[in-house]
């Protein structure tokens, strides 16, 4: 197979410098999917440079935002045209399903047409009142400069676009490096904004591994800020890479997702369905793969019995599969890597006291599950403790673990006591206690009565070490902007502060 030119600089396709390549991998059964360059440190540097000028000499910055706008809506029309092209290479390269990928490029194209409206809407600045008629006073916006882009495997298409989108909305220049194991959508998405007319220059790609890339990207003097979605430690890496050049930097950090159901939302038959349903989704969808995954699941005590007895016989069958294939539930782990780890939490919570009440163990290779592929079950462990690793740590993997509570308080405690703050859920048919509930958790996204769902308008990002900085919403855009106050004296005139 040969190999794809992966590396986009100052508007060329080109290998990387070094010649090395990768190989892309099908996670349903390991085979190759495709060939790609693996870029380095060198191929980081010349992406830079190439954003540097784009954006200290080029047209870009300077574009009137209406033209601006006009091209992420392009480029939102062209994201709907390849759907099934996209949602298809999502699935085979992340193994999710394709209707998760489907829905993937919905949620990409809503993005960058909420982006363009959002910076047509803000680009008038602020006039401030300075107390004076003869002054003149403004807050402006104006682009950073040069953007590093880092962005994760599980979701490499949405997450690339809810930094794209905005960087570009804002004036920016950009490189983005897509994770190693899933570059295929992001490869397709920069050739269609070249479609759509951006500028050579403006938009640059490197594909290859966290170090060296991502670090040099980090660290680099002609980057004016970094965002990265990824895992803690690499977080932290990258933050203290920055801090010697004092970027801007923005985290999104993951969490550990506490999804709270009260009895009251289980009375009727109806409450009882939708919070068991809400429990699955919220766990197993992409196979855990989700950095808002609910994969903490707190019950009140005197429903625990029913419920985990209904949600396990509705998780054993979850159908696995191959991403691709009509039917499939749940596709496969990303990489043996993400398949080993997941084998290991669940070890490690049996070992501590869970109890296994589903799953737990590597399916049998069947036509539909090949050996060489990285499945694993919907896994359901019950009767944990904030002691539990697997309750403490962040899995990315279909595994669910189920605490309980008596109390309001004692839910409120549980749900908080975790160092991430990215997200979570109450369920409950007393709306003031739902809401009651809802304020006190310290998350950055709470759903009531739901799970999953979120809005292009609103922010997204968590408290504590799910990160710091926020994607998506008003606040999304000012990541990707410096705000400049003007102050004009109409009348200048002497001020006599010295005599002289």
């Amino acid at each position: 197979m040969s190999a794809i030119e992966t590396m986009h600089i100052d508007g060329e396709w080109r290998p990387s410098l070094s010649g090395r390549t990768r190989e892309v991998l099908d996670p349903a059964d390991a085979t190759v999917l495709a060939v790609v360059s693996e870029g380095g440190a060198e191929d980081a540097d010349a992406a830079v440079e190439a954003a540097r000028r784009a954006f200290d000499t080029g047209v870009w910055p300077r574009t009137p935002v209406a033209e601006r706008a006009a091209l992420l809506r392009r480029t939102a029309d062209l994201l709907q045209r390849d759907r099934e092209q996209l949602a298809l290479t999502e699935s085979m390269d992340t193994g999710k399903t394709i209707e998760e990928g489907r829905v993937d490029v919905d949620d990409v194209t809503a993005a960058f047409r909420y982006f363009a409206d959002q910076a047509v809407g803000t680009s008038g600045g602020r006039v401030v009142d300075a107390g004076s008629p003869d002054v003149h006073s403004v807050v402006v916006h104006e682009p950073v400069g040069v953007c590093a882009l880092i962005t994760p495997w599980n979701y490499p298409l949405l997450q690339a676009s809810w930094k794209i989108a905005p960087a570009l909305a804002a004036g920016n220049t950009f490189v983005v490096k897509p994770s190693e194991i899933t570059p295929l959508s992001t490869v397709h998405l920069i050739r269609l904004l070249a479609e759509a007319g951006l500028p050579a220059g403006v938009a640059g790609l490197v594909t290859g591994a966290g170090d060296p890339v991502g670090a040099r990207l980090s660290e680099h003097p002609g980057v004016d800020l970094v965002s990265f979605t990824g895992g803690l430690a690499s977080g932290t890496r990258v933050a203290a890479a920055a801090a010697a050049t004092v970027k801007k930097v923005a985290l999104e950090l993951g969490g550990k997702n506490p999804n709270v159901v009260f009895a009251d939302a289980c009375a009727t038959e109806e409450g009882f369905d939708t919070a068991v349903d809400q429990a699955l989704n919220a766990a197993f969808i992409h196979s855990g793969q989700v950095c808002s995954a609910g994969g903490r699941l707190i019950l009140e005590e005197s429903v625990h019995d029913r419920f985990v007895t209904e949600l396990v016989r509705r998780a054993r069958r979850i159908r696995l599969g191959r991403g691709t294939e009509p039917g499939v539930e749940c596709g496969p782990l990303v990489s043996q890597q993400q398949l080993d780890r997941t084998e290991e939490y669940v070890a490690s919570a049996v070992a501590e006291g869970a109890v296994v009440r589903c799953g737990g163990e590597r399916p049998k290779p069947s036509d539909t599950l090949p050996a060489t592929g990285y499945f694993y079950p919907p896994t359901v462990l019950d009767r944990c403790d904030r002691t539990m690793r697997v309750v403490r740590e962040e899995v990315f993997g279909p595994v669910l673990t189920v605490e309980t509570f008596r109390t309001e308080d004692e839910a409120v405690a549980l749900a908080n006591d975790t160092e991430y703050g990215l997200a979570g859920a109450v369920f409950s048919a007393d709306t003031a206690r739902a809401r009651r509930i809802a304020a006190r958790l310290r998350h950055g996204t709470v759903w009531i009565n739901d799970y999953h769902p979120y809005l292009p308008q609103a922010e997204w990002g968590g408290f504590g070490r799910s990160g710091v900085g926020r994607e998506l919403g008003p606040s999304g855009l000012d990541e990707y902007r410096e705000t400049k106050h003007v102050y004009e004296n109409l009348r200048p005139a002497p001020v006599r502060w010295f005599a002289g």
